[in-house]
């Protein structure tokens, strides 16, 4: 079970991980609109779309990395001095009741959005934006941020159950 939850994991960082070398091309893509615009005195509406939709691609596809990081939003008034069994219980429930819940309405509420996106060929709407199927790709990192975040919340399912299995026979993992 943990073997699985590993491999998991480690699938979601790589893509967390791939996924940061945007942040490097979209500094790269600003600092070449502002030369453009401030030194050439003219400027490209797909460069600006690039940068627009690569932090949305940063964002999404970041997601479940940063959850699996644990750097996530969390109200840590009583968590930190909570006991690892009782920190499992709450990772246990916050993904089944909080997590799950949210993943499945996130992809469920994008999927006609995201079809659609496909469907028409939609392509910027801006004269010189980013053709087809540049807007349709990044729609469709909407319902993968779900899956993603849903793949690493399995992970952290298992790690709960092995800690509050763990503690509760006092023992090593397996050990019952």
């Amino acid at each position: 079970m943990m073997r699985f939850a590993n491999k998991l994991e480690s699938f979601v960082r790589t893509i967390g991980r791939a996924t940061a070398a945007f942040a490097f091309i979209m500094v790269v893509l600003t600092c070449i609109i502002v030369v453009e615009r401030y030194w050439f005195k003219t400027g490209s509406i797909s460069l600006q779309e690039s940068v627009t939709f690569l932090h949305a691609a940063l964002f999404m596809l970041t997601a479940a990395y940063t959850l699996a990081a644990g750097d996530h939003v969390r109200v840590d008034i009583f968590y930190g001095e909570m006991s690892p069994q009782k920190k499992a219980m709450v990772d246990l429930l916050g993904t089944l009741l909080l997590l799950f819940p949210f993943c499945g309405f996130l992809i469920w509420s994008s999927w006609d959005f995201v079809t659609i996106s496909w469907d028409i060929r939609e392509a910027s709407q801006e004269t010189g934006g980013l053709p087809f199927p540049f807007p349709a790709i990044t729609k469709s990192f909407i319902p993968l941020t779900g899956l993603l975040l849903i793949m690493q919340g399995v992970v952290m399912l298992l790690k709960s159950a092995i800690t509050l299995r763990t503690e509760s026979t006092g023992g090593a993992p397996g050990a019952h």
